[in-house]
């Protein structure tokens, strides 16, 4: 077993590991089952949470490797009742059917809109195109970022 510390959601951490297991294993042993398992591979995109800022494919990503690292999962986002921006708008545009592959489009989402106030409809493409949606053609999902960004904009200009 190796021991380390992480940062889950802004709280501090210490778990134990397998030297081989996976973030995704990790993260759903702690309790958070909004990041999916899916291909187990790192194309599908389900299992995306964000590592130091930046979407990560958890699945194939070795906790081991990350001491120190601060990870964020959909759920330090927000709930049901007080819905993050990009949640709300997902929610708006229907960008959400099965909801499988949401947790970490929404992620993908915030990792761009973090770093694009605005973003293009092809950067919006880009940031979403490691995601595999089988319920959607990705139009709802791309305009529910784009409504996001007008979200935020306007939270921001309120205070």
């Amino acid at each position: 077993m190796i021991k380390l510390s992480l940062t889950i959601n802004g709280a501090g951490r210490e778990v134990e590991v397998e030297p081989g297991e996976t973030l995704l294993d990790t993260l759903r042993e702690q309790g958070y089952h909004g990041v999916k398992r899916g291909c187990e591979a790192g194309t599908c995109g389900s299992c995306v949470v964000l590592v130091d800022g930046e979407p990560r494919f958890s699945c194939i990503l070795l906790t081991a490797t990350l001491a120190g690292a601060s990870v964020t999962t959909v759920e330090a986002l927000g709930s049901p009742e007080r819905p993050h921006p990009i949640m709300q708008a997902f929610a708006e545009e229907a960008g959400v059917q099965c909801g499988y592959c949401v947790p970490g489009m929404v992620l993908s989402a915030k990792a761009l809109l973090d770093e694009v106030e605005r973003p293009t409809e092809d950067q919006v493409k880009t940031a979403l195109d490691a995601h595999l949606c089988r319920c959607t053609g990705y139009v709802k999902q791309i305009k529910a970022v784009l409504r996001a960004s007008e979200l935020m904009a306007k939270k921001s200009e309120v205070g």
